[in-house]
């Protein structure tokens, strides 16, 4: 037996057929990154013939990576043909490498390669019936936790609720006024444009304040806050379920329906209103400035004429529509952050789906009440 000092200094490898058709790999020398390469190649085999791989390593006197992808290589040939792969003979290192690549599948993604239109088309109409089903199932257990809590059964933190209304509510205020006054201005203008070349200035004040009372404010506010406040919500339930905190909810026996999902629904959704009108009053404001400004208007008679434009029916329908925009953001941030992955990438994909959600949701929603107003007259 020759000892290590005296091994080949080139790693060496010689197939061996048994008699029950299995194949053995005996494996010699020092295989390392500075060797030459075996003569004979993993591609030389002929795999129909085998019908079990096994390793045999008593010659090996030192290995590292090099020996790892020409291993690696071997068993990627022979699982390609069928041939099962003994593991047994190789050094315990090795083994638990070569089983560890083995578990783990490569990632092909190859855009030329796609499947059939029909069968993607199978693929979206399987994943939106799972979609459906997942939003039905959240919306019955939303529903269940607004019925204990109207028995005084909930689990809730009212102290949550608080500063929900706070984070929702006056920090919301910047961002808020900024949008809602620049919407006003240039809705202003625009109309200003037109108008001056008939002569009816005055009308702006009528353009401005129907359009941000009964429709832009609450549109504005709802697409402002799906952006902050809905996709925070989606991020902070998508990091708790990522470091497995509403698992330990439900381990506690803690909805966390009642617990996280509530205070953020009932907090955004009775704020939405304050937040319409306060956009309102900064979107006449633009307006106004447009008026004043521009068309040579006077303030008290713009205030006037935006007085008696909007109606107690305008002003309904732009709170009602901020109402229904809170419940929809608010549900679309925590439906996505309560059923996001267990990755920091699918934290992401869960605020970015939440945005998304919010904002389809909100224009489907004024569609549909814009159609109901025109219905009951209102």
């Amino acid at each position: 037996m020759t000892s290590p000092a005296q091994a080949p200094v080139t790693g060496s490898v010689r197939f061996e057929t048994a008699d029950d058709g299995s194949l053995r790999v005996c494996l010699g020398g020092t295989w390392d990154i500075q060797g030459a390469k075996p003569e004979t190649a993993p591609s030389r085999i002929a795999w129909d013939t085998v019908r079990e791989l096994h390793f045999d390593t008593v010659g090996l006197a030192g290995w590292d990576s090099r020996l790892l992808v020409f291993l690696d290589a071997l068993c990627r040939e022979a699982r390609a043909a069928g041939v099962p792969v003994v593991l047994a003979g190789l050094p315990p290192g090795a083994a638990r490498l070569l089983a560890l690549a083995a578990a783990v599948p490569e990632h092909e993604q190859d855009p030329l390669h796609r499947p059939h239109h029909l069968a993607r088309l199978g693929q979206w109409a399987v994943g939106l019936n799972r979609a459906t089903q997942d939003m039905v199932g959240f919306v019955g257990e939303i529903t269940l936790g607004l019925v204990r809590l109207a028995t005084g059964r909930a689990q809730i933190r009212w102290r949550d609720v608080g500063a929900v209304v706070v984070s929702a509510g006056p920090d919301a205020f910047p961002i808020v006024t900024l949008i809602s006054f620049l919407v006003g201005l240039i809705l202003a203008f625009v109309g200003a444009i037109q108008l001056r070349m008939f002569g009816a200035e005055i009308f702006v004040a009528d353009l401005v304040g129907i359009g941000i009372v009964r429709e832009m404010g609450a549109i504005m506010v709802g697409v402002v806050m799906a952006g902050r406040t809905g996709a925070a919500f989606a991020a902070q339930l998508g990091t708790m379920q990522v470091n497995e905190e509403i698992d330990a909810f439900q381990t506690m026996g803690v909805s966390p329906v009642d617990f996280l999902v509530l205070p953020r629904m009932l907090g955004l959704t009775l704020m939405m209103p304050f937040l319409c009108i306060y956009a309102n009053l900064m979107g006449n404001l633009g307006g106004l400035l447009v008026g004043v400004t521009m068309l040579d208007l006077g303030a008290m008679q713009y205030y006037i004429e935006t007085q008696a434009a909007v109606g107690v029916n305008d002003l309904a329908v732009g709170l009602t529509l901020s109402f229904v925009y809170g419940i929809l953001v608010s549900f679309s941030g925590c439906y996505r952050g309560i059923r996001c992955g267990r990755s920091s990438a699918d934290v992401g994909k869960a605020t970015t789906s939440s945005v998304v959600t919010s904002v389809v949701m909100l224009v489907i929603s004024t569609a549909i009440i814009t159609v109901l107003c025109d219905i009951l007259g209102v």
